[in-house]
């Protein structure tokens, strides 16, 4: 029994049958799971040493190394079933809207330090690390994965389109 036939049987039979109906999301979920340990991680690591001064540059790096981690996952487990490009055209997607996602992730980091000046010397370190806590890993989390759940599935792991119906071929001779 695979880990995930484990899980589900686990699972009362109401929520089983809404969980399957999800298993996307919810490996999606599972997937952004692992990856926000990896960007925390590597977040905090490069803003307390070796980029304390610049924390949105911290934020970049930690997101773009946690998105190689989740082009993997998401391609080999949450959207296997999905897809249809050639590797090549589909990771060059994931990547261009996960470089666009960096925006948003990193967005509201940007605005809690430099438009709201939640840094010091105008608060406290206590307020600097929450907000940027709160505004990095959370808010842009949230609103960075909501762009890339709808644009992943929309353009780089579309569902397979059902072959189209074939119309019944013309009689292309004049009525006379």
């Amino acid at each position: 029994m695979s880990a995930v036939d484990s899980v589900l049987a686990r699972i009362p039979q109401p929520y089983r049958a809404l969980a399957i109906r999800h298993r996307e999301l919810l490996k999606f979920g599972v997937v952004g799971a692992i990856t926000f340990f990896i960007d925390t991680g590597i977040f905090y690591a490069l803003k307390l040493t070796i980029l304390s001064p610049k924390p949105v540059t911290s934020k970049v790096i930690a997101v773009l190394a946690a998105t190689l981690v989740s082009y993997v996952l998401n391609r080999e487990w949450s959207f296997r079933t999905r897809g249809g490009r050639q590797r090549y055209h589909e990771a060059m997607l994931y990547f261009v809207i996960s470089g666009i996602g960096v925006g948003f992730y990193s967005a509201p980091l940007w605005i809690s330090r430099y438009l709201l000046h939640l840094q010091t010397p105008f608060t406290t370190r206590l307020v600097e690390e929450i907000a940027d806590f709160t505004s990095g890993q959370i808010i842009g989390l949230l609103v960075g994965m909501a762009f890339r759940w709808w644009a992943f599935r929309k353009w780089v792991f579309p569902a397979e389109q059902p072959e189209p119906h074939s119309s019944p071929p013309r009689d292309h001779t004049l009525a006379r």
